[in-house]
């Protein structure tokens, strides 16, 4: 059979105006089929070349956006390409994912919760968990275990805690406490008040990249380590990126934030990814962490939509466990989300 060839039936060849003019369906149920060779006319055989030319198109398209991103996701990993490396980096997460789940079973003591609860810190080398909460009369530092059993409490040295600190060696253990209603020691200290790079409006909260980042000089051809301080630019509606040891400006991320500023961030322990509140939105952000190399864009991966006026103010996480505790000043309590395990 022929390229120009189609199917008839029956126990003569009939034409095609034959067949046409019969009732199709039923026709060729009464029939037996064979092959027999006759011509398409002009016009269907262009309809089908321009058939073939499409789907010839398509798959060839498809084919080469294929091979494209692979070369460019090789290439990007085996040179110092910090074009590539960004391109790749803001094409893998375009499809939202589901990182977290709400534990609805902790904590086992929510009655203790009295006040209005500002912070949460994470002692993860003791299993420990310490949430600072205002309001008079009432313990103001509460201490549960990971799992959420309610150990002990205190009210006194802190006055109106605002953010804490959990830093625990095997040799010691250790909480810091921000205590707005006090005096206090200045440890670190960078910038002043204004929306200029390393300017400030309502530094909210700081993090510590601990993984580090490579970091290239366009100058003098050389690739170098940096540990780096984020901070929450909470009134200037950004994340500031610094140098830890020289607090050199490394950066800002602001297209995230165009309704609400950052009230919190934090570190995955796997550095993959940011975990970011929006007090007033009353929602958590889960942001790809930056390609080696630069700071790189904000790009979200995930969220979490609070119910309103939950006011997610300050949050910490579990380096052994990932889970993230959030202190909501809204809602008088913490919750505590787990990673989903793949």
């Amino acid at each position: 059979m022929g390229a120009g060839s189609v199917l008839l039936s029956g126990s003569r060849t009939p034409s095609i105006e034959e067949g046409r003019r019969r009732q199709g369906p039923l026709w060729l149920q009464r029939t037996k089929w064979t092959w027999a060779s006759q011509p398409l006319t002009p016009a269907e055989a262009e309809s089908c070349r321009a058939s073939c030319f499409v789907m010839a198109r398509f798959w060839l398209c498809a084919a080469a956006t294929v091979f494209f991103l692979a070369f460019a996701i090789l290439y990007s990993r085996f040179s110092g390409s910090l074009v590539l490396r960004e391109f790749i980096f803001h094409i893998s997460w375009r499809t939202e994912k589901i990182l977290y789940r709400l534990d609805v079973g902790w904590p086992k003591h929510s009655e203790y919760f009295t006040g209005a609860t500002f912070c949460v810190a994470v002692d993860s080398l003791n299993g420990l968990l310490y949430i600072a909460q205002r309001g008079d009369n009432i313990q103001k530092v509460l201490v549960f275990t990971e799992d959420g059993y309610f150990l002990r409490a205190w009210n006194y040295t802190v006055d109106t805690p605002h953010g804490m600190f959990a830093a625990s060696t095997l040799y010691e253990q250790s909480i810091w406490i921000t205590d707005v209603g006090n005096d206090f020691m200045m440890l670190w200290l960078h910038g002043e008040n204004g929306t200029g790079p390393a300017k400030f409006n309502i530094p909210h909260s700081v993090t510590v990249d601990s993984s580090g980042r490579i970091f290239s000089s366009k100058k003098n051809f050389f690739f170098f380590l940096v540990s780096q301080v984020w901070v929450a630019d909470r009134g200037n509606k950004r994340i500031q990126v610094f140098d830890k040891d020289t607090g050199v400006w490394l950066g800002a991320w602001n297209n995230c934030f165009t309704e609400e500023g950052p009230s919190s961030v934090r570190f995955t322990p796997d550095g993959k990814y940011l975990i970011i509140a929006q007090l007033n939105l009353s929602r958590l952000l889960f942001v790809a962490a930056p390609p080696v190399g630069s700071i790189g864009y904000c790009s979200v991966i995930s969220s979490i939509q609070l119910a309103d006026q939950v006011l997610p103010h300050l949050l910490d996480i579990s380096e052994k466990t990932g889970a993230i505790y959030v202190a909501e000043i809204g809602a008088k309590q913490v919750q505590k989300y787990v990673p989903l395990k793949s």
